[in-house]
């Protein structure tokens, strides 16, 4: 990864950082250590923080959810991106797509959204944003 380069944060990697019982946890944790090292520009959008926001919610604590928005909020952080409804509508097209299977509406638009931000790279555990083309930390 380039230093600086611009890396886009999806639910499951913010979910498997909040939530120290998640399987993935350990390894969202030396990945986020890796993305601090390269000085990642880091970026995710607002329904990416619905959903998180949501998740942690009702499987964890609302002081839990609380702690997470407080933290991603927190100046120079990451940068939350807005959805506009052209994100929206154009994140459609991704369903008539065989090969993403099962996606979801928040993936669907944080793909349109990465393209319209120019973002290549995306931290997440979901497979669907290989498939569409983006490339995962690893």
């Amino acid at each position: 990864m380039r230093r600086g380069e611009a890396v886009f944060v999806d639910s499951g990697a913010w979910i498997a950082l909040a939530l120290s019982r998640d399987p993935l946890h350990a390894q969202a944790r030396e990945q986020w250590g890796l993305l601090q090292e390269a000085g990642a520009s880091l970026h995710t959008s607002i329904p990416v923080v619905i959903e998180t926001f949501t998740f942690l919610d009702r499987n964890a604590a609302r002081d839990v959810a609380l702690a997470w928005k407080e933290a991603v909020y927190r100046p120079g952080v990451i940068k939350v991106l807005s959805c506009e409804l052209r994100d929206l509508e154009q994140s459609w097209e991704y369903f008539r797509r065989s090969d993403l299977h099962k996606l979801s509406a928040v993936d669907a638009t944080s793909f349109v959204i990465m393209k319209r931000a120019r973002i290549h790279r995306a931290y997440s555990f979901d497979h669907h944003f290989a498939v569409a083309g983006f490339r995962l930390v690893s």
